[in-house]
């Protein structure tokens, strides 16, 4: 059985969820998600928790078992309290803007780089070299925060790039004079 899978999800009274054709959707105060489950899994749904259990003893089943469970409870925790990830932005020159739907970066390249902001997040910045990307819906959030941070990856020499806040980058020495 899995540990995490046999864990009941806990909810609130002000979610609202609706399990019809496998289609499972979740409304709370911060918006709605919708997910299809897996028909390895079976749902029991009372007034205020969910259980994941499998419906037989498959490899595919029990490799579903906690996964379901995990997205079920991520989907609960984002309708209610969301999502944030952190990022900065380290370089001389390197900033950061919010211009309407727009997230304008600019990175050392000849040009600036124009990011539009997908629905159902938002993006704030502070002082030009902090971002933070918030939503309801994990995958998006984390998605979103990834794409960010491809546009220039830290390098290892002077770590000049966009990094996640509470990433290390491993530094390499560099060259080094005659002797």
């Amino acid at each position: 059985m899995s540990r995490i899978g046999k864990l009941p999800i806990q909810f609130s009274p002000a979610v609202k969820i609706d399990y019809s054709d496998s289609v499972l959707t979740v409304n709370g105060p911060n918006g709605s998600l919708s997910r299809r489950i897996m028909n390895c899994v079976s749902l029991d749904i009372t007034e205020n928790a969910i259980n994941v259990a499998r419906k037989d003893n498959t490899l595919q089943a029990r490799a579903a078992h906690g996964l379901s469970r995990t997205l079920i409870n991520n989907m609960i925790v984002g309708v209610t309290q969301g999502f944030k990830t952190d990022l900065e932005i380290n370089g001389v020159g390197y900033r950061a803007e919010v211009k309407g739907t727009e997230l304008i970066l600019t990175l050392g390249y000849s040009h600036p780089i124009n990011f539009p902001i997908p629905e159902g997040i938002s993006i704030e910045v502070e002082k030009m070299t902090k971002l933070s990307v918030k939503g309801f819906d994990k995958e998006l959030v984390g998605q979103t925060a990834a794409k960010i941070r491809s546009f220039r990856s830290p390098e290892p020499y002077k770590g000049k790039g966009i990094k996640y806040t509470d990433e290390t980058i491993m530094r390499k020495a560099g060259k080094t004079g005659k002797k």
